[in-house]
């Protein structure tokens, strides 16, 4: 299943707008908390889909009866760009345990690229619910490596990877080359356009860079 958010009009639109535009993205403060602010989104919109149970909550004038995520969750980004989108995530899930992979883009002198995976810090994640972001998907290659690198820390009953950003062709790669049937794909728009470099078009350029600086 494919969530994208943007198809109906909230404050998510107004949040992606502001990453796109030209101008906007020299606050790179703002770039950071508005990457937040679409974490926390997706974050309410996936906990329609987590389990609860019911618990009596004793207030100081009697009990009440109340429903409480029971879900265990690990929260799983893809550094250094993913670091605000999984901090937003974890502004409401601020319980789940918590994964970091560490890939980028190797490139070859004939400009094609290998994505080069470098470290992964993560939980056992058998048996729980893994929210996998990253920011950007363009080809849906780095997702697939980071999400097979994870299920060596064992098998989760369900997976949401989720973007702000993804491609057409992101979407389709990541659906044939990842066994989708415990896994929800969410994106918060979905561009039509990827460049030979692989660079999404209109997208909103490198969000590790805008959010953090140019690197060498």
């Amino acid at each position: 299943m494919v969530h994208i958010l943007a198809q109906e009009n909230s404050l998510i639109t107004q949040f992606i707008s502001e990453l796109r535009d030209i101008d906007i993205q020299k606050d790179s403060l703002r770039f950071r908390r508005n990457m937040e602010r679409i974490g926390e989104i997706f974050a309410y919109e996936i906990s329609k889909h987590l389990n609860y149970k019911e618990k009596k909550i004793t207030t100081p004038l009697g009990i009440s009866k109340m429903n409480v995520l029971t879900t265990n969750i690990v929260n799983a980004t893809i550094l250094r760009a993913g670091l605000p989108f999984h901090y937003g995530i974890l502004n409401y899930f601020d319980s789940a345990e918590n994964a970091f992979i560490s890939a980028h883009r190797k490139y070859h002198k004939d400009g094609s690229f290998a994505i080069q995976l470098e470290h992964i810090s993560s939980p056992n994640i058998e048996g729980k619910t893994l929210i996998l972001s990253d920011p950007m998907i363009a080809s849906g290659a780095s997702m697939e490596i980071a999400y097979k690198a994870l299920l060596k820390r064992g098998t989760p009953e369900h997976t949401h990877i989720v973007s702000i950003i993804s491609s057409n062709q992101g979407i389709n790669y990541v659906k044939k080359h990842i066994n989708m049937k415990n896994v929800t794909f969410w994106a918060g728009d979905v561009d039509d356009e990827l460049t030979s470099k692989a660079y999404i078009v209109p997208g909103i350029g490198d969000a590790g860079d805008l959010a953090f600086g140019n690197k060498m």
